[in-house]
């Protein structure tokens, strides 16, 4: 089984993926969160760093995994008591490093979650779009579908039912993709001229925000929408690499 060191890894990851220049939530920790004993031949991704996933990372023996939400939220130090300790102890246990990539992989326009959904239901002509913290995060597109066209080949790519706020007008030309939970940013996709806009989640009074603005929105869940990256990522680094991988899929449902 082929074997990378583990800086290598990281270092290539941390170049790959820019993430010094992204700012990201308070506390996101984007790089490498918990190291191993130097060497990685066996990684599992995963969307979210959470009990269940880092149990199934011990299961199927991995010594790296490479998550899109990571273990460390919020500034300041995280006291290793309660349940950030029982996440910890196994991933020492057994030897497993963690690698996080949150914003920076949203962004990413060969592996990221914004990019790989929009080529994966058929988007043309990729531009940025979506700014977070001065930058933009999301990509739009073009594509001639009719809404339920859209809608059948996002539950076709993800897996899921979106929900649909049919705002905008039936036949569908100009797309904007952000993932995960962008729904406060349909004023962004109205005034980049869009007439639809796929994110994960978004809060009640964004249901408005789409009828009134005319706009169509598809909420195809913060989990299922943020799959995509660390899947694309994590084949990318085991090509490079000649690296075993395997996706560990626990869908929220949300």
């Amino acid at each position: 089984m082929a074997a990378v060191e583990l800086d290598q890894l990281v270092a290539y990851l941390d170049g790959y993926l820019n993430i010094a220049d992204y700012s990201d939530a308070p506390g996101a920790h984007n790089g490498l969160q918990v190291e191993n004993n130097g060497r990685v031949s066996n990684v599992v991704a995963c969307t979210d760093a959470c009990q269940a996933t880092i149990d199934a990372a011990v299961e199927l023996g991995a010594d790296l995994m490479i998550v899109h939400h990571g273990l460390f939220w919020g500034p300041g130090v995280t006291p290793l008591t309660g349940r950030a300790y029982r996440r910890i102890k196994p991933l020492i246990e057994h030897d497993i490093a963690v690698y996080s990539s949150h914003i920076p992989l949203d962004a990413h326009l060969e592996v990221g979650n914004n990019a790989e959904l929009a080529r994966g239901i058929g988007l043309q002509e990729l531009k940025p779009f979506g700014e977070y913290e001065g930058r933009e995060i999301g990509y739009r597109g073009a594509t001639e579908a009719d809404r339920q066209e859209v809608e059948r080949r996002l539950a076709e790519l993800l897996g899921v039912d979106p929900f649909v706020i049919p705002g905008g007008p039936e036949r569908v030309s100009q797309v904007g993709v952000v993932t995960g939970g962008a729904g406060g940013l349909i004023g962004q996709a109205r005034d980049a001229g869009l007439d639809t806009f796929i994110t994960g989640e978004g809060a009640h009074y964004t249901y408005f925000d789409a009828e009134e603005w005319g706009i169509n929105v598809f909420y195809a869940g913060h989990y299922a929408t943020e799959t995509l990256g660390v899947k694309a990522l994590a084949a990318h680094v085991a090509e490079r690499f000649a690296l075993e991988w395997r996706f560990v899929d626990h869908p929220t449902g949300l």
